[in-house]
């Protein structure tokens, strides 16, 4: 509900505080008063594209701010959550337009786009005038009036779900078909370079190994004689020897030594123990630098083939038993292809039934809704003073989408005999304001979805005992909720649980424009002026406040 609307410098307004209430809100005023200003300042502030010059002459900027009441299960609770701005029950929409036309919007204070603005309208207001473009002259919106007053809430979630399976077991098919395509493409290709790979089996780290074989090999003849030599230095005709003479001299004499000696036959044995890992070390190099000729070869012919397989797949060696994996699975999936689109075409199938039969529920229950629909409209059109029209709401083979596979139109014949046609194209201005207001009474028995609903002289071109029926349908819209009524009529002034009345005044040769709202012997005045024109007379006063009493 909107619970208050301040603007400041736009138009013809300097200042103004608006608090509006829940019921039927009413504006009158003379024509030009600045009416339509309201409604330009808070289409400004919901983000609604319109007239660019609406900062008021003089000032720097214009700005208006709007509050709404939300309750807990207000969808624009919803988009505010997406738009990651908090949530609370109270939101503040607040917009800025400079003189040089910049727009700045701010949400419960948090910066926002103007894309931000419009999706939280959408949600918040619903604005419907003579010339109402958003639900009736558009046929795109007559299946949502239709699924609206059909309470198709859950058949729709259903059939956008099966929608959204079925895309998606499409989408699998499709790029399987498609993957299994490009593998046949490159068959060849795999089954050899498979072939290859697992033919010479290379392990990770085997090309290191081998080239630090071959390069060891290529250096053993060089460094064998001088390992020899060492090792010959070393063992027991060397150093190995010599130490052991030593130690046995040193063991004949230790008993004689008073304990000098001790530490010096220790430190021998260990050094023998150092040494003699030396020398084993030293062997097993020679034994290793002992190979044939002929494992050279072997080593060098594998090295070769191992680093010619790494360039002609662009990898590094130690990559081509993972890349041999790889395209083993390629294979794996290019053989098991045709089960697998079996599998994706046996999923689209399942897909579709689902989708056909909660699209089928859906038309089932438009078509049923239909006829509901038109029968409620036409009792609603009786007291409008258009009882021998004909509502009529088609439906037709749409293609398939999220929300089913039906077109909806409304079609209408004003005239008795007359056939039935387009509703933009058969009804007048007025009479379509009626059709706006006789679907509006009939939608809201389904309505819950805490809209302000605001509508701009809607009852234009009627007086009498049909603009007192519009305003009875207005009040009646207006019991649950909250309705905003700009209007000329004396009839449907009458209804409105609260009442303003816009004016203009001139200060300083500048024209500004006030609302002030009316208390019930002030309404009397305004409704009998409506009645009478500017000469307020006893007789227009007991008019008014026979309307008000009806």
């Amino acid at each position: 509900m909107l619970r208050a609307l301040e603007i400041r410098d736009m138009l013809i307004i300097d200042r103004l505080d608006l608090s509006f209430q829940p019921g039927l809100n009413v504006l009158t005023g003379e024509t030009g008063a600045g009416k339509s200003i309201l409604l330009d300042s808070l289409g400004f502030v919901l983000g609604w594209r319109g007239r660019a010059d609406l900062v008021r002459q003089g000032a720097d900027r214009g700005e208006v701010t709007a509050v709404f009441d939300l309750p807990a299960d207000h969808p624009a609770r919803a988009v505010l959550e997406d738009a990651g701005i908090g949530v609370e029950d109270e939101l503040i929409l607040r917009r800025v337009n400079a003189r040089d036309g910049r727009k700045t919007a701010w949400v419960n204070d948090t910066r926002c786009s103007g894309e931000v603005l419009r999706a939280l309208s959408e949600t918040l207001v619903e604005l419907h005038g003579q010339h109402d473009d958003r639900g009736l002259l558009n046929p795109r919106g007559h299946r949502q009036i239709l699924d609206d007053f059909a309470g198709a809430g859950d058949a729709l979630a259903t059939c956008r779900a099966a929608w959204k399976t079925l895309w998606a077991a499409q989408a699998a098919r499709d790029n399987a078909a498609e993957a299994l395509s490009a593998l046949r493409e490159e068959e060849e290709f795999l089954r050899h370079a498979v072939g290859e790979l697992d033919a010479l089996d290379p392990q990770p780290g085997e090309e290191e190994q081998l080239d630090s074989t071959r390069r060891l090999m290529q250096q053993a003849e060089r460094i064998r004689d001088d390992i020899a030599q060492a090792h010959a230095a070393l063992g027991g005709d060397g150093a190995e020897g010599a130490m052991g003479s030593a130690m046995r001299w040193l063991d004949g004499v230790v008993d004689k030594a008073e304990g000098q000696l001790d530490a010096p036959l220790a430190a021998l044995d260990r050094a023998m123990t150092e040494l003699g890992e030396a020398v084993a070390g030293v062997e097993a190099c020679l034994d290793g630098l002992s190979f044939d000729p002929h494992e050279l070869e072997i080593a060098e012919e594998r090295l070769f083939a191992i680093r010619a397989l790494a360039r002609k797949h662009q990898a590094a060696p130690d990559e081509l038993s993972g890349l041999a994996d790889q395209l083993r699975q390629k294979l794996e999936a290019l053989d098991a292809g045709d089960a697998g689109i079996a599998e994706r075409e046996a999923e689209v199938r399942a897909a579709q039934a689902a989708y056909d039969a909660a699209a089928d529920a859906l038309t089932d229950l438009r078509r049923a809704s239909a006829g509901q629909l038109d029968a409620a409209v036409s009792e609603e059109l009786a007291p409008l003073k258009m009882e021998r029209a004909v509502f009529v709401t088609s439906l037709e083979a749409a293609p398939d989408g999220p929300e089913g596979r039906d077109a909806v139109a409304f079609q209408v014949a004003t005239n008795p005999g007359a056939p039935a046609g387009p509703l933009g194209k058969i009804a007048s201005g007025g009479e379509l304001s009626r059709f706006l207001l006789a679907l509006k009474v009939c939608l809201s028995q389904n309505r819950n979805d805490g809209l302000t609903m605001i509508f701009d002289e809607i009852d234009r071109g009627v007086g009498g005992a049909t603009a007192d029926a519009v305003g009875r349908r207005l009040a009646r819209l207006a019991e649950d909720g909250q309705v905003l009524v700009v209007t000329h009529s004396p009839q449907v002034a009458a209804r409105g649980g609260h009442h303003w009345q816009v004016a203009k005044r001139v200060e300083d040769e500048m024209t500004l424009s006030t609302v002030t709202p009316l208390d019930r012997p002030a309404r009397v005045d305004e409704i009998a002026r409506m009645l009478a024109g500017d000469r307020i007379t006893d007789e227009a006063r007991a008019a008014a406040e026979a309307l008000m009493a009806g």
